[in-house]
């Protein structure tokens, strides 16, 4: 491991994952961290709860390329939850597929993985692999969406693939979600992105979850699809700077598939778009965040910054 890398891998790991419990329609607790003990500081405690990462990527794992177990490989060396966008076993989400593609790759990795499905696991009927292979940390099944606490933060995995029309059930517990939630700092993922620069494009049909987002002030939102990595600055749902109340969108389907060209002009507000392996890792600090983009041995691309919540 070059030096670059070993200070990467020694940093990230320091930091680890806390409780993890799924929301989702009813509510199910799958693990736990040691809980904290008391302190004399009271309401401070919160103040006080440990940075935790969330690491990961979409597009993942298709048998007979190098990719997947590239980014595994970077996996190996960052503690923390790991989120897997959607697509991540090629090219139908099959079981044969998640067995001989995925499990010898990140599948190593799913005791701590927190996933979303994407269009290719419903070339499955009612992506039921997928659901098998995950279980319960997948969310209810046929459903696909949860939320869970990390470090101080509300986490929400979303279904991209099935209705996200603003009266839908998702987008009803959705708001839900949000608007009982006492997070100061929230982050969203699910596999289709509303903004893109990638030659799959922007998908529409998620603006009305884009609206739900920015009514509560979620500061992050994740995506895979296309295959690259690509940051936007802050935007509202309708694609317009928004430096105060803005969402920040990574779209990072680097886990592994081949990897697509930018095919178009960057979109609005698109601050970095670049095709190459690779993992995207956050620190979910304290009323804050930082991010960064890890690449996969062979790449020299590099992209990492800070933000304050809102």
């Amino acid at each position: 491991m070059s030096a670059s890398r070993s200070s990467v891998c020694w940093r990230l790991g320091l930091v680890a994952a806390t409780a993890f419990t799924l929301s989702a329609c009813g509510g199910t607790s799958l693990d736990s961290a040691a809980p904290v003990s008391p302190t004399p500081f009271g309401g401070l405690i919160q103040n006080l709860t440990p940075a935790a990462v969330l690491v990961g990527a979409g597009d993942i794992a298709m048998c007979g390329t190098a990719g997947a177990e590239a980014t595994a490989k970077l996996l190996d060396n960052i503690s923390g939850t790991v989120f897997a966008a959607g697509d991540n076993a090629y090219m139908s989400g099959t079981e044969a597929e998640y067995r001989t593609c995925y499990e010898p790759t990140w599948g190593r990795h799913r005791s701590r993985t927190r996933p979303t499905p994407g269009n290719h696991e419903y070339r499955s009927a009612n992506a039921a692999p997928y659901y098998g292979y995950f279980g319960a940390a997948a969310g209810p099944a046929g459903l696909g969406y949860y939320s869970y606490a990390l470090g101080s933060w509300l986490v929400i995995s979303l279904n991209s693939e099935t209705d996200v029309s603003a009266g839908s059930p998702q987008v009803q517990w959705l708001r839900e979600q949000l608007s009982s939630s006492s997070a100061k700092c929230t982050a969203v993922y699910w596999h289709r992105p509303l903004f893109s620069s990638g030659p799959n494009g922007p998908n529409g049909d998620l603006r009305e979850v884009w609206r739900v987002l920015y009514e509560f002030n979620v500061d992050i939102v994740v995506n895979g699809h296309d295959h690259l990595f690509e940051r936007f600055a802050p935007q509202d749902p309708d694609g317009r700077s928004d430096p105060v109340r803005g969402i920040r969108q990574f779209t990072a389907g680097t886990g592994g598939a081949p990897v697509y060209s930018v095919a178009r002009a960057p979109a609005a507000n698109s601050e970095v778009n670049v095709s190459t392996w690779g993992v995207a890792s956050f620190t979910l600090d304290n009323g804050s965040y930082r991010w960064e983009f890890i690449p996969a041995e062979g790449s020299s691309f590099h992209d990492a910054g800070s933000s304050q919540c809102h």
